[in-house]
């Protein structure tokens, strides 16, 4: 057995050869075990990522589509209930005025009959007091003549 010495760090031999092989199949295998299906998983995941990111886009897109027809949906049903308030208030302005009206001829009709009333009233006052104003006439006249007046 022969002793080499050398004092240089690498030397150029057989096992530099053989350290070269071994690595190299070392990178093999773990590029085949360590390495690919890392990358793999990086790749799904980013999928799965960009999926995820695709869907929030397209359910904001899709909220806001249902906000925007919501926004739609409301206008034409404050149209609506705009009109029916609309006809609502001319109905209820003409029952308004027809009951007006049914009152101010009922007024009319208890005002012609008040004043029938009172005529009536009247003339009954009036035929008392003449019949009181005669008896008292009368009885004046017999005072101031002192005698009985036929």
């Amino acid at each position: 057995m022969q002793l080499i010495s050398n004092i240089a760090l690498i030397s150029i031999n057989e096992t530099l050869l053989f350290q070269l092989i071994s690595f190299l199949i070392f990178l093999f295998i773990i590029n085949r075990v360590m390495f690919r299906p890392l990358r793999e998983t990086m790749h799904e995941r980013e999928d799965y990522i960009n999926k995820v990111n695709q869907d929030i886009l397209d359910a904001k897109e899709a909220l806001e589509s249902v906000i925007e027809q919501t926004g739609m949906e409301e206008d034409v049903v404050r149209q609506a209930a705009f009109k029916v308030s609309e006809t609502l208030e001319k109905s209820g302005n003409k029952e308004a005025g027809d009951i007006m009206r049914a009152a101010r001829a009922e007024i009319a009709v208890l005002s012609d009959q008040s004043k029938k009333d009172v005529g009536i009233q009247l003339a009954k006052a009036r035929k008392s007091i003449e019949k009181e104003a005669e008896t008292l006439a009368l009885s004046i006249m017999e005072k101031v003549l002192e005698r009985k007046v036929v």
